[in-house]
């Protein structure tokens, strides 16, 4: 049986954490004179004593999580801190109903970046901060911020650690888990500052600089302005974003090599230089397509089909330009990227460059013992042999995530949507990217989304951030039995 206990107690935890962290919301609202200031007090402190309550009524749990526990602790984590993490959005009436008010910011902690807003400058700016905020919490992870900060959880952070960061080989930088998460952490705060301070230096003012980094490091998508980055019209503000885009879209364990000064590591990387290549390769060929065919410049084509292919590969949703003008073509191309995703182990969502690798040479590797039945062939990846056990549970992701989306498309159709919003949808949802294509493409947004979709599709952005297993598998007879 469950240790319900223990993980009431631990929800409390993050319940706690959630309203010390939306404290920094009511900062920037008070150097604004925001009119949002109580709204945002009043949230936290409800998080504050809830959180502390639920804690101190189950204290005597047992401080060590199993592998179930730990598969519940997170998933229904997520869905506790979204429903706390609203209070703001309500108690202020800039996002009065609840399930606006949830999808926006189940979008922001799972970073996908999909917006039922059709004014996002007209927000106040405490809540366009925690809007962000909500992001950059997400990105890395709220259980691997608990685990890093909270020394009780101890060995059993191990098992919290694997359920939120799943991936198919979680890597980890420290024997101890705690001291990994740390590292982690440090390095996305690094990230974080040296974005800020470059997007500074480009004459973006400074809260939007804060804004933006937040969002581009947890690859989420939410901007301050409207039109997005197209709102500045700056090249170097637009490569900025680009740089910090790849290296959130990159495997964080990579970042540490590369900050360390061991380069060998990352450019042996086998994932990683597949990731570097198709970049380039898909910007290239968005860009001849604009130029040859479409008649654009150059220099205006490549800086956005590398901003757009970067993007949307790495599940960040930030837009130069509508692609939903371009071509068909082009439409089609970014479609097909959508299912793509950054490396494993970074903030990026969707399925993953390393999956693919694998199952492309384990369909490569296929063929020749196809032609050498008798010879033992392994898949081999980084120069390692990938067990088989790895290469069942990238089968089993790829079958399973297809079927969502088609049974999930069929279903947005069902509710009124037109065929390719409704690919649209559930593709940048479930891959945490964001803007997609048709009504919900770079200009558009999941307003008009019927409320029942709006739901459904929250728990799109739920089981895509934790890479379907973790959810998934709350619903299976097996997880149940004693």
């Amino acid at each position: 049986m469950l240790n319900f206990k223990l993980i009431l107690n631990i929800l409390g935890r993050l319940i706690v954490l959630t309203g010390l962290l939306m404290l920094t919301s009511a900062i920037v609202s008070f150097y604004y004179h925001s009119p949002d200031l109580n709204a945002i007090l009043i949230s936290s402190a409800i998080c504050l004593v809830s959180g502390f309550l639920l804690h101190i009524l189950t204290r005597k749990s047992d401080h060590v999580p199993g592998k179930k526990e730990g598969y519940f602790i997170v998933a229904s984590g997520w869905l506790v801190i979204s429903f706390f993490g609203m209070l703001p959005y309500i108690l202020s009436g800039e996002i009065p109903r609840i399930t606006d008010a949830f999808f926006e910011t189940m979008s922001g902690f799972t970073t996908t970046g999909a917006s039922i807003l059709t004014n996002i400058e007209g927000m106040s700016p405490g809540l366009l901060y925690w809007r962000s905020m909500t992001q950059w919490i997400g990105g890395m992870g709220i259980i691997v911020m608990t685990i890093a900060i909270i020394p009780y959880l101890g060995i059993g952070g191990m098992q919290l650690f694997v359920a939120e960061v799943p991936g198919f080989a979680p890597d980890k930088l420290h024997p101890r888990i705690k001291e990994t998460a740390k590292r982690l952490w440090a390095i996305y705060v690094l990230f974080t500052v040296a974005e800020i301070i470059l997007l500074y230096a480009g004459e973006m003012p400074l809260f939007d600089a804060i804004c933006h980094s937040f969002s581009t490091m947890a690859t989420g998508g939410y901007s301050t302005k409207n039109a997005s980055i197209a709102f500045y019209d700056s090249s170097y503000i637009h490569y900025i974003i680009i740089l910090f885009m790849f290296i959130a879209g990159t495997n964080f364990t990579l970042a540490y090599f590369t900050l360390k000064g061991e380069f060998k590591k990352v450019i042996a990387n086998e994932e990683f230089k597949v990731y570097s290549i198709g970049l380039i390769i898909a910007a290239v060929v968005i860009a001849l397509v604009l130029v040859l065919v479409m008649g654009f410049k150059p220099s205006l084509a490549f800086r956005d089909g590398l901003f757009q292919v970067v993007s949307i590969v790495t599940t960040t949703g930030f837009i130069t330009a509508d692609y939903d003008q371009w071509n068909l073509f082009i439409k089609i191309f970014i479609l097909a990227l959508l299912f793509v995703g950054g490396c494993a182990g970074s903030t990026g969502g969707a399925m993953k460059v390393g999956r693919h690798l694998l199952l492309f040479k384990n369909t490569i590797t296929e063929f020749r013992r196809i032609i050498h039945p008798r010879a033992i062939i392994p898949v081999r990846y980084n120069g390692k042999v990938v067990s088989p056990d790895i290469m069942s549970n990238i089968l089993a992701f790829f079958y399973i995530y297809i079927m969502i989306f088609i049974f999930s498309t069929l279903l947005m159709i069902a509710l009124g949507l037109d065929f390719n919003s409704a690919i649209g949808s559930v593709a940048a949802t479930l891959g945490n990217i964001g803007p997609g294509i048709g009504q919900v493409g770079p200009t558009g947004n999941y307003a008009q989304i019927p409320e029942f979709g709006k739901w459904f599709l929250s728990f799109l952005m739920l089981v895509g951030r934790l890479e379907l297993f973790t959810v998934i598998i709350l619903f299976t007879k097996a997880f149940w039995k004693k």
